[in-house]
């Protein structure tokens, strides 16, 4: 007899090897002050139905955003004696919606992201219009707990033209209970229509002592001495996700070799450069590639952030390097182009 063939698991964009999902765990690092806005709102009789959930990458727009969801499916009655005694949106572990939502099968959440490419191999590189068209069956279906029926955009970033104008529309003509949380790294970015209709809470970078709690309760070591603390500290910048990424396997490597290079600005040794570009460009390498395109973006915004607060002239050249390596990253990717030379070529900005 034949043997049926093996089933291939689709990998999850964004997971992290040994770290549960955003929608799989209940544990929230910081952003109590954004977790409290929510909190009010929910029990509020003018609940907005739109959130831009803002701020860079992997601060923990994710985790709040099924956090959220996980409150508003266990309690959908805002009026509850349950909503008003509550001091924050936890909900335990083993409650039906928490079961559901970390199975990735609730019927009344819809979480929009980059789908896998089976014929390329990888995550495709827009969040496509045919994905935001999944909330007209969504939201023109019955919810199945008769409640609120929660789409999370995950990131809207990510979308293309047609899948922004997409959304637009249905933000325009919301649904009778529906919640949209809408995360964004950019949020300037978005369309303006799009940012008219959603209600803003911006996410901030991590405390270090938040930092640590959440690297230790998902089993990493937070530290190996004050010097490698320091360094991975002022490396993630307030992203566990870019600590997490620095302290596992290559991206270890990665972020030690690209926190060297940007350490001695606006001096670059060039010849360690084509070293450390070799790594994150070499075939295969799409974790390390994915890694330095993470800390480039993470590095360029805190140095906008800090020259903003100066009213540095470096500022304008700082965003120019910021555009520039977006523009580079994606069209390599997209044409298949070298992607050393996007490496290469960010080093030199960042020297000049």
């Amino acid at each position: 007899m034949a043997r049926a063939p093996a089933i291939q698991e689709i990998p999850i964009l964004d997971s992290i090897d040994g770290v549960p999902l955003p929608r799989e765990h209940g544990h929230l690092f910081g952003h109590k002050e954004a977790e409290q806005e929510l909190l009010d709102a929910y029990r509020s009789t003018r609940m907005h139905h739109a959130w831009i959930l803002g701020g860079p990458k992997g601060v923990g727009k994710a985790t709040l955003a099924f956090r959220f969801a996980r409150f508003v499916l266990t309690h959908p009655d805002r009026n509850a004696p349950e909503v008003a005694q509550a001091t924050s949106l936890a909900v335990p572990e083993d409650s039906h919606a928490a079961r559901m939502i970390a199975a990735g099968s609730h019927a009344d959440l819809l979480h929009l992201k980059r789908p896998w490419d089976e014929k390329g191999k990888r995550f495709k590189k827009e969040l496509p219009v045919d994905e935001v068209r999944r909330t007209v069956s969504f939201f023109g279906s019955t919810s199945a707990g008769g409640t609120w029926r929660i789409c999370i955009v995950d990131a809207a970033d990510d979308m293309n033209a047609s899948a922004a104008n997409a959304l637009l529309k249905v933000l325009e003509e919301p649904p009778e209970r529906c919640l949209f949380l809408v995360l964004s790294h950019n949020p300037g970015r978005l369309l303006p229509t799009i940012r008219s209709r959603c209600r803003r809470l911006e996410l901030r970078r991590l405390e270090n002592q938040e930092m640590y709690k959440a690297l230790h309760t998902f089993g990493f070591p937070p530290d190996s001495g004050e010097t490698y603390s320091e360094a991975l500290m002022a490396m993630a910048d307030g992203s566990p996700r870019h600590a997490m990424l620095a302290i596992g396997g290559e991206g270890q490597e990665v972020a030690t070799r690209f926190f060297q290079l940007v350490s001695s600005l606006p001096h670059v040794d060039m010849s360690e450069g084509h070293r450390f570009a070799d790594l994150v460009a070499s075939r295969g390498a799409d974790d390390a590639w994915a890694t330095f395109l993470d800390l480039a973006r993470s590095f360029l915004s805190e140095q906008v952030r800090k020259d903003a607060q100066h009213g540095a002239r470096s500022l304008v050249r700082w965003a120019e390097v910021w555009e520039k390596v977006g523009q580079a990253a994606a069209a390599a990717d997209a044409l298949n182009l070298d992607r050393k030379q996007v490496v290469l070529n960010f080093l030199k900005d960042l020297r000049g």
